[in-house]
C-alpha cells in the first residue's frame, strides 16, 4: 500500500515508518521537526531507498500540496492509509508550545482527514490516555469519558486531542471517511529524547549521571508503561481491523508507582544518588492504567514485552546516546 506517517520524525512515528517498510508498503513521511529528530529520519532513509520511503518537511497545519512532487511506485498515484500521529506528546513541548499543540489537533487533524477523503483512505488518530485526566475510574474503559480540566495548564494537549477525536468521529459519521482511533497510554523505548521531559528518558538520564531522581509529589502517583514495539504492533493491527473504528485503548496494564519505577531504575543503573521531591504539578493524573478488556476482545492484542527487559533496552540506547 501507499501509506502517509504525519509525525513521522518522532519517537513512535519513525519506530511506525520502519515496521510499516519491513512489511514492503510505500511510505511517505510528513514532518516539521517541532519536536522530531532529523536523526529518525536519517536512519530510514539510511536503510531504505526512495523507491520504498520519501520524507516531506512540511507542517501539517499547512495545506497539503506536496503530493505532486512524491515519485510514486509503478504510478500508482493514490494514498491507501493515512496514520496521524503529528502532535507534540510531553508536557515540556505542549506548555512551551500551546499554541501549536491546539493546531496541530484542529487544523492539522482536519487536512489529514481531506486527504484520506479525497482518496478514500483509511485514516487512524493516534489519540491519548490524557483524555481520561486525572480519571474517577480505575483502569480506564474507553466507555469513561473523563475527569479533565478544560482550561488547566496540560488542556491545551487534552483538549486537542479530545476535540481531534470529535472532529475524526464526524468525518466517519457524517462523511464516510473510514478511520480508527487509539487512546495511547505511557510508552517508552529508543528514540526518545532524553530531553522532553517525560519520566523515563529523566529518569534515566539523571541515572546514568548519577543525580538523584527527581519524583513530583510524594511518588504514589502511577503509570503504566508499554514498549514501543508493541504499541507499534497494536497501531497496525488497529488500522487493519475490519470490526470497529475504536476508540481502543493501546497500552500495557503493568502498572508502577514513580517511586517504583525510581527504584527500578537506581538499582538497574546502580545510581546511590537516591531520589529528591519536588511539587506536583497541577492537574497531574494520579493513577493511569489502561482496561484492554475491549482492545483485547475486538483487535486480539495484547503487549508482549515485559517491563523490565524494554527497560533495559531503553537504558542501553540512552548509554550510547549521552554517554
Amino acid at each position: 500500500m501507499n501509506i502517509v506517517v504525519a509525525g513521522a520524525a518522532g519517537f513512535l512515528g519513525s519506530h511506525l515508518c520502519d515496521a510499516l517498510l519491513s512489511e514492503g508498503h510505500f511510505v511517505i513521511g510528513v514532518d516539521n521537526f517541532l519536536t522530531g529528530q532529523r536523526k529518525n529520519i536519517d536512519r530510514i532513509q539510511q536503510q531504505w531507498s526512495s523507491k520504498e520511503f520519501q520524507f516531506v518537511e512540511a507542517d501539517v497545519c499547512n495545506p497539503i500540496n506536496f503530493l505532486q512532487e512524491i515519485d510514486f511506485p509503478e504510478g500508482k498515484t493514490t494514498i491507501d492509509q493515512v496514520y496521524y500521529l503529528a502532535s507534540p506528546a510531553s508536557p515540556i513541548d505542549y506548555i512551551k508550545m500551546p499554541m501549536e499543540t491546539l493546531y496541530v489537533g484542529s487544523f492539522g487533524c482536519k487536512n489529514y482527514l481531506e486527504l484520506a477523503q479525497q482518496f478514500n483512505a483509511r485514516f487512524l488518530l493516534t489519540s491519548t490516555s490524557e483524555v481520561y485526566g486525572d480519571p474517577t475510574i480505575h483502569p480506564q474503559p474507553e466507555s469513561y469519558w473523563g475527569n479533565v480540566n478544560p482550561i488547566g495548564p496540560r488542556s491545551v494537549y487534552d483538549e486537542s486531542k479530545r476535540y481531534a477525536e470529535s472532529l475524526t468521529v464526524a468525518f466517519h459519521r457524517y462523511l464516510g471517511v473510514e478511520v480508527r482511533i487509539a487512546r495511547i497510554f505511557n510508552t517508552f523505548g529508543p528514540r526518545m529524547r532524553h530531553d522532553d521531559g517525560r519520566v523515563i528518558p529523566t529518569f534515566i538520564k539523571q541515572a546514568l549521571f548519577k543525580e538523584p531522581l527527581t519524583i513530583f509529589g510524594d511518588g504514589s502517583q502511577t503509570r503504566s508503561f508499554c514498549f514501543f514495539s508493541d504499541l507499534v504492533s497494536g497501531l497496525i493491527t488497529l488500522m487493519n481491523n475490519e470490526q470497529s473504528i475504536g476508540p481502543f485503548n493501546l497500552g500495557n496494564p503493568h502498572e508502577l508507582s514513580m517511586l517504583e519505577l525510581a527504584s527500578e531504575i537506581n538499582t538497574v543503573l546502580e545510581n546511590p544518588a537516591g531520589i529528591v521531591h519536588k511539587p506536583l504539578p497541577l492537574n497531574d493524573p494520579t493513577r493511569r492504567r489502561p482496561d484492554l478488556t475491549k482492545t483485547e476482545g475486538t483487535l486480539g492484542w495484547s503487549p508482549k514485552v515485559s517491563f523490565a527487559d524494554g527497560i533495559r533496552e531503553t537504558i542501553e540506547y540512552f548509554k550510547q546516546e549521552l554517554l
